[in-house]
């Protein structure tokens, strides 16, 4: 009988499709894992931006996450936007209630548009209560100089925001290269040993959701039972090709293509 792996994404809905929930879903379809979902905020998004959000009350994203797991279960999880403090803490909580292992957290804060996703008040908890049981956070630089207080892109300063993620708990980072100048290079560090992960930057303006697609990648390899590192490789080369093969479909931002391993070159 076919193993069925599971994973589970909370996160906020983007009407647009390319980055969020939709993003989330289509990796983890496009890589073979059956994704749930708890939806914490509903954007109204498109390529160009974010024109309103909604946010759900802890009370319902609580009762998703019941739903989920009492009855189908998850080998991975991955958090995207939550939006405000009270939904971290619930969310944090029922983490810590039904002991969900492989936790990636993706510190989603401001979207490629510029707009918003997570109030400033909220940070501390993200730091305090949700990135302690992380087995891995994946900030791109301007997250990581929010969460640590460090600034620059040079490779020392990275790895110095790295042992403060690390510090705060989680158990590894990968923090993101794409607002580096040249190839697009990433540093993971499990707390002892540092790694860069580089690719060719791909001149294109088709990069919607590729922080929640990446993120996506290695919950859906961990919940296929990868080691963390070999998680992060595969998710980095998976994302990278998925910038490579993307399209056009708005007059903005449009999304990376979650699904190019299943379409003909063209």
């Amino acid at each position: 009988m076919m193993k069925i792996f599971k994973a589970l994404t909370i996160a906020g809905s983007d009407s647009g499709a390319g980055a969020g929930i939709q993003a989330d879903l289509k990796t983890f379809a496009a890589l073979r894992v059956y994704g749930t979902s708890v939806i914490t905020a509903i954007t109204a998004q498109n390529t160009r931006g974010v024109t309103q959000i909604f946010e759900l009350t802890p009370d319902l994203i609580a009762a998703q996450i019941d739903a989920v797991i009492e009855d189908i279960g998850a080998h991975a999880l991955k958090t995207g936007m939550l939006a405000n403090s009270a939904i971290i803490e619930v969310v944090a909580k029922k983490i810590r209630e039904y002991r969900l292992a492989n936790l990636v957290v993706d510190p989603v804060m401001v979207a490629k548009s510029g707009d918003l996703l997570l109030r400033r008040e909220a940070i501390e908890a993200l730091k305090s209560r949700l990135i302690p049981l992380a087995t891995i956070v994946t900030p791109n630089l301007p997250e990581a100089e929010q969460l640590t207080g460090i600034h620059g892109t040079g490779l020392e300063a990275l790895r110095e925001a790295a042992r403060r993620i690390i510090g705060m708990g989680a158990k590894s980072v990968v923090i993101k290269g794409g607002h580096r100048r040249g190839p697009a290079t990433d540093l993971f560090f499990d707390g002892k040993k540092f790694r860069q992960l580089s690719a060719a930057r791909v001149p294109t303006p088709n990069t919607h959701g590729t922080g929640c697609t990446f993120s996506a990648a290695i919950a859906a390899n961990l919940a296929k039972g990868e080691k963390l590192e070999r998680a992060v490789v595969l998710a980095k080369r998976y994302i990278t090709q998925a910038i490579r093969r993307g399209f056009g479909i708005g007059s903005g931002h449009s999304p990376v293509h979650h699904f190019y391993c299943f379409w003909p070159k063209r």
